[in-house]
C-alpha cells in the first residue's frame, strides 16, 4: 500500500495536475478574454458582449470556434517552417512555466529547489518564439515589431529579475513552496518591499506586452506587430501565449509578494471568519445565476445560466467540505487554491485597469523608464532589502528597519524622477535683445 501511495504521488499526481492544466489554461485565458472585454465595456458605459450565452457566457467558447475553421494564410515569401513553429514556441514556453508554480501546498507538477529561477528561465524563452514568427513572416511591420519586442522584454526583464532578488533575500530560498511558507504566520513580503512588488508590476505589464506598453503590437504603426502576417489558429496560438504569460507574471508576483495560497491575515484569530468566505463566495454566485435564470429571454440560456449556477454549487460544497472533521485535512489544498486564484484575478484585473486608464508610451519613453528610472531604482531596492537583512540580524525591530530602508529607496526615486524632468525640460525661448548685447 505505501509503494502504491509513493508511486501515485511520483507519477500519477503530476501527470493529472499537468493535463488539468493543459486542458484547462486555453479556457481560462478565453474567460480572462471575456473579463478584459466586460471591464472595458463598463469603464465605458456599454454592456459588451451579451448575444453568446446569457451575459455574453459563451462567447469564448464562440471566439475558439471561429479561430478553429478560418482560413490559415501564409505568406508567398515566407520561411513555412519557421513561420509554423514560431507560435508552438512561444507558448510551449508558457505552459512549462506552469510546471513549478505552486497553486497551493499539494497543487504542484514539480517541486523544485530552483522553482523561481526555472520559472523565470523558461518564461523568457517565449522571446524566441516572437522574434522568429516576424522574421519568418517576410514582412517589415512584423519584423520591427518582433525587433521591438526583444528590445522591451530584454530591458524590463532586467528589472523584473531585480525586484524577484528581493523578495529571494526575505525569503532565502528559490523554491516556490519554501517561499510561501516563509509568510506564514508573518508578513507578505508586499509590506517588507512595497517597492519591488511596484517595480515588478511595472515591468511584468512591459514583459507581457500590455498597454500601455503595447508597443511591439502597436496598430498605429505596425499594423499588428509581429504576428500581422498571422491568422486563424496560429494567431490564437500567440493570443494564448500571451494570455498565458499573464497568468505566469501573476503567479509569480502572489507566490512571492502576496502569500502565495496563505489566506489574508491567517495569523490573526479574530479574523479566522475569513475562512468561510470561499464557500459563500461561491454560493453567493450560484444563488445569483439561479435567480436570473427564469428572467433569460431565451430557453437554451436559462439552461446555460442553471448549468453554471449547478457548477458555483459544487464549487461551494467542495469549499465547504474542510468544515467536516472527516475531510479537515483538504483545507490547505481547497482554501489554498481559491486563495491564490483570486490573488491572481485580482493582479490580473490590475492590468487591465491600468490598460483602460493609461495612454500608450512612445517607445524612446518606454526605454528611458526602463533604463534610466527601473533598472537603478531595482538594483537600489536590492541594496535596501540586503541592509534590511543585516539591521533585522542586528536585532533591530522590524518596522524601524523597514522605515530606513524603504525611505533611503523612495529618495533615491524621487531623485530620479527629478533628473529626468530636467533632462526634458524644453529650454526657455529667446527673447529680445537686451540694451548692453545691443
Amino acid at each position: 500500500m505505501s509503494a502504491l501511495l509513493d508511486f501515485l504521488k511520483t507519477y500519477m499526481w503530476p501527470l493529472i495536475f499537468a493535463v488539468v492544466i493543459v486542458a484547462v489554461l486555453p479556457l481560462l485565458a478565453g474567460y480572462v478574454v471575456l473579463m478584459e472585454r466586460k471591464i472595458m465595456a463598463d469603464m465605458q458605459a456599454r454592456l459588451g458582449p451579451m448575444r453568446v450565452g446569457p451575459h455574453g457566457l459563451l462567447q469564448p467558447i464562440a471566439d475558439a470556434l471561429k479561430l478553429l475553421i478560418k482560413e490559415d494564410i501564409i505568406p508567398e515569401n515566407a520561411d513555412k517552417v519557421v513561420f509554423w513553429f514560431a507560435p508552438v514556441i512561444s507558448v510551449t514556453a508558457a505552459m512549462l512555466a506552469y510546471s513549478a508554480l505552486a497553486i497551493g501546498p499539494f497543487f504542484q507538477i514539480a517541486e523544485l529547489n530552483i522553482g523561481l529561477l526555472f520559472i523565470v528561465a523558461v518564461s523568457s524563452m517565449g522571446i524566441f518564439g516572437i522574434i522568429l514568427g516576424g522574421w519568418a513572416s517576410n514582412s517589415h511591420y512584423s519584423l520591427l515589431g518582433a525587433l521591438r519586442s526583444t528590445a522591451q522584454m530584454i530591458s524590463y526583464e532586467t528589472a523584473a529579475g531585480l525586484a524577484l532578488v528581493g523578495g529571494v533575500l526575505l525569503s532565502g530560498t528559490l523554491s516556490t513552496q519554501k517561499i510561501v511558507m516563509a509568510q506564514h504566520g508573518g508578513t507578505w513580503f508586499v509590506f517588507v518591499a512595497p517597492i519591488g512588488f511596484f517595480l515588478y508590476l511595472v515591468a511584468s505589464i512591459a514583459e507581457t506586452n500590455r498597454a500601455p506598453f503595447d508597443l511591439p503590437e502597436a496598430e498605429s504603426e505596425l499594423v499588428a506587430g509581429y504576428m500581422t502576417e498571422y491568422s486563424g489558429f496560429r494567431w490564437a496560438v500567440y493570443f494564448l501565449a500571451e494570455y498565458a504569460n499573464m497568468i505566469v507574471v501573476a503567479s509569480i508576483a502572489t507566490t512571492l509578494f502576496l502569500g502565495g495560497w496563505l489566506r489574508p491575515f491567517g495569523s490573526i484569530a479574530a479574523l479566522d471568519f475569513l475562512d468561510f468566505f470561499p464557500p459563500l463566495s461561491f454560493l453567493g454566485v450560484a444563488g445569483y445565476c439561479l435567480y436570473r435564470t427564469p428572467k433569460q429571454p431565451e430557453p437554451i440560456q436559462s439552461m446555460v445560466m442553471a448549468l453554471f449556477g449547478g457548477l458555483c454549487f459544487l464549487l461551494a460544497a467542495a469549499m465547504a467540505l474542510p468544515f467536516v472533521p472527516a475531510f479537515a485535512a483538504s483545507k490547505p489544498g481547497l482554501h489554498g487554491a481559491f486563495w491564490f486564484l483570486l490573488k491572481v484575478s485580482l493582479y490580473i484585473y490590475s492590468f487591465m485597469w491600468i490598460r483602460f486608464t493609461f495612454p500608450r508610451f512612445r517607445f524612446d519613453q518606454l526605454m528611458k523608464l526602463g533604463w534610466y528610472f527601473m533598472i537603478p531604482l531595482s538594483i537600489v531596492n536590492v541594496l535596501g532589502l540586503g541592509v534590511y537583512k543585516v539591521l533585522r540580524q542586528m536585532q533591530w525591530s522590524q518596522w524601524p528597519a523597514f522605515l530606513l530602508t524603504t525611505g533611503g529607496t523612495l529618495l533615491v526615486a524621487i531623485w530620479l524622477v527629478w533628473l529626468a524632468q530636467r533632462k526634458v525640460a524644453v529650454p526657455e525661448p529667446a527673447g529680445e535683445m537686451t540694451e548692453a548685447e545691443g
